[in-house]
């Protein structure tokens, strides 16, 4: 691992595949300080990455808790070319018309298929196109459907000709994200978990090509218990009463992984992020 200490962005290297395009996956992105540091910062970091495809996972970018229209359309116009979502996906009901009718922000593809928008999706100029899937948990956090077993049927339908497939697994429990990483090893060129706002150490290229990271962390206030004002959560479990959570502000990143990919969509390096604001 390396880090370069004027941008914070930690890189491993591996030269296993010959790079053809670079996938910036975006880790939740929590509030207004989350949402406000991607629109400010998202322009020269893509210049600086060399990204050619930006995923951003939007669940938490409305106070903390879903996403509305209107961030969603900030969001997309200021760089972002897929929005993933989780759990929380119904909390700002703003959000169900355009995820009806737009191909660019998706939802868990293991919810029930009548739920509005769509859970896997294509996207990017021709030479760059990539699939994205959603996916979320069950154990935990209660997916209506099994995530293992919906996606194979979805990466059947995704056409042939598309060789760039990045799944963003939404899901509490560990063991879920790496059985998953394992079960799509070669399949696809990247599996990244999210939604626990921690960012794992275990980045890398699993045996038949396909990068994989248990969680990429939190876009957003640092100084925090995982997003939400640290003096709120400590008096909620000190107290073990109801509380109202607030957005913190303080100390706020951008982390994620850059992932480059090689012929027929393998990935050959896969690179945390982490970078203040």
């Amino acid at each position: 691992m390396i880090q370069n200490p004027a941008s914070g962005i930690r890189h491993q290297v591996c030269f296993c595949y010959t790079a053809r395009m670079k996938l910036l996956f975006i880790a939740d992105i929590f509030g207004k300080p989350g949402r406000n540091a991607v629109l400010s910062k998202l322009p020269s970091l893509r210049e600086e990455l060399g990204a050619d495809f930006v995923v951003a996972n939007g669940e938490n970018a409305a106070s903390g808790a879903g996403i509305t229209t209107n961030i969603a359309e900030r969001m997309l116009a200021g760089g972002v070319d897929v929005i993933t979502s989780g759990n929380h996906i119904w909390r700002q009901k703003d959000i169900i018309p355009f995820l009806a009718r737009s191909d660019r922000i998706i939802r868990p593809a293991n919810y029930l298929p009548s739920n509005p928008g769509r859970g896997w999706t294509v996207a990017g100029e021709q030479g760059g196109r990539t699939a994205v899937v959603n996916l979320s948990g069950n154990l935990y956090i209660g997916a209506p459907r099994g995530a293992f077993q919906v996606i194979d049927g979805i990466l059947a339908e995704i056409p042939p000709e598309i060789k760039v497939i990045l799944v963003d697994m939404h899901a509490e429990a560990t063991s879920e994200k790496v059985a998953l990483g394992f079960y799509l090893d070669g399949r696809v060129t990247a599996v990244v978990g999210t939604h626990t706002h921690v960012q794992t150490a275990d980045e890398k290229i699993l045996p038949g090509g396909t990068a994989y990271i248990t969680d990429a962390g939190l876009t957003g206030p640092h100084n925090s218990v995982i997003g939400v004002n640290k003096e709120i959560i400590i008096r909620h479990f000190l107290t073990q009463m109801p509380v109202r959570f607030e957005v913190a502000d303080d100390d706020v990143w951008i982390e994620g992984v850059i992932i480059e990919t090689g012929p027929g969509g393998k990935a050959g390096s896969i690179q945390r992020l982490q970078i203040p604001v």
